[in-house]
């Protein structure tokens, strides 16, 4: 499994240069940064209160109350502190000049004539965020690579970027292959089953930010699976399903094969063992298996990766994580197994059909439990568990 994400991940770094695009921060969520976003200002740009309370210069109290010389709301310019006074201020509003410590107004006592008393030891610095507590001018916040989510659009807004350099979405052409298959709505023939690989695709693409363009259904047709082809010169990437394979009905491997040059990769995994990829006309191509697990598995997988690198992505590698089995696998198998699974009552439970065929599995499903080559983990072993959702987005 590892050599073929290396190699996959390879060939998306040996692919043209990147394209950039300057887009407003509301934008590009999923989104890679192009170059490294460096802080224009000190964050916070001035000592601030952390609470809601009293602001005093430690060095002019020794225990006797304090008149209030101002209040000091967040977003006001205060004015440098009377001496022998305190000022009323609240979370956040900018520290007066001679300030040194801020109480919190739970421990603080107004008097009747207006004055406060403090019952609490004070220190300096007490209940102050420091100027560039969080960033300095000129330090890299963010580096080049970074995948943008809500979190790190927050960060920017903060720093004041409107914009952002990211990497051009990835235009991907997705198309399956198969008489047998009939889009929802339509009515079934004899044989035929409806094409659930297309929808879960093109959620998902979009999800990671890709842009797609949807091919259809190619029929078992030489000349119309040529001339679908021929549409899509200008696109990054064509991801088929059903799998590319040498029989001579796979009129798919002809067409590409005619243009291009295909490998068809054993994949020692499971679901998910036939994956192929190579060229056409120069765009990359990438054909999953065509059972629905198989296409969720190698997808997440493999292709995810792939097109996250290809947007410009550094970290590609989802979150997995040890959890206790709840389950017994007594055979070890001679590939790398991900079954659908959920964490129950802190142990991960397995599907009870773990077929390649079967979607309700991953719709049941909270991660892929990863069981390797030649291991029985038993109950209570500790196995590997990679989220959903860190797939799917």
């Amino acid at each position: 499994m590892e050599a073929p994400l290396q190699r996959l991940l390879a060939l998306a770094d040996a692919a043209p240069p990147k394209e950039t695009a300057w887009v407003a921060v509301a934008d590009p969520e999923g989104r890679g940064l192009a170059t490294a976003l460096v802080s224009a200002l000190d964050l916070p740009p001035w000592p601030n209160s952390a609470m809601d309370g009293y602001a005093l210069r430690l060095a002019d109290w020794h225990g006797e109350p304090l008149a209030v010389s101002q209040r000091i709301f967040a977003g006001h310019a205060p004015q440098p502190l009377q001496a022998g006074t305190c000022a009323r201020i609240f979370t956040g509003a900018p520290l007066p000049e001679g300030a040194d410590c801020v109480e919190m107004q739970e421990n603080a006592q107004v008097l009747d004539d207006g004055r406060v008393t403090f019952s609490e030891p004070l220190r300096v610095g007490q209940n102050i965020r420091p100027q560039g507590q969080e960033t300095r001018v000129g330090e890299q916040v963010m580096s080049a690579g970074t995948r943008l989510g809500p979190i790190e659009l927050g960060l920017a807004a903060t720093l004041g970027h409107a914009r952002l350099e990211v990497v051009r979405k990835v235009r991907v052409a997705l198309l399956s292959t198969g008489d047998e298959l009939v889009e929802p709505g339509l009515p079934l023939g004899p044989g035929q089953i409806y094409n659930s690989n297309r929808r879960l695709l093109a959620s998902w693409l979009q999800r990671l930010g890709c842009e797609v363009v949807d091919a259809g259904i190619l029929a078992d047709d030489l000349q119309l699976t040529r001339d679908c082809l021929a549409r899509l010169a200008d696109v990054d990437l064509i991801l088929s399903t059903g799998g590319v394979s040498v029989g001579e009905a796979d009129y798919l491997g002809i067409a590409l094969r005619e243009a291009g040059e295909l490998a068809l990769w054993k994949l020692a995994i499971k679901p998910g063992k036939p994956l192929t990829f190579g060229h056409y006309r120069g765009v990359p191509v990438i054909g999953l298996p065509g059972n629905p697990a198989s296409t969720l598995v190698t997808f997440g997988l493999l292709t995810r990766p792939y097109l996250l690198r290809r947007q410009g992505v550094a970290n590609v590698t989802p979150l997995q994580f040890s959890v206790p089995a709840g389950f017994d696998w007594p055979k070890a198998g001679t590939r790398r197994e991900y079954l659908r699974a959920r964490i129950e009552d802190g142990r991960v439970r397995i599907y009870k059909n773990q077929s390649s065929g079967v979607l309700r599995s991953a719709a049941w499903a909270e991660g892929l439990v990863e069981v390797r080559e030649g291991s029985t983990p038993q109950q209570g072993d500790n196995v590997s568990f990679i989220p959903l959702s860190e797939l799917l987005g």
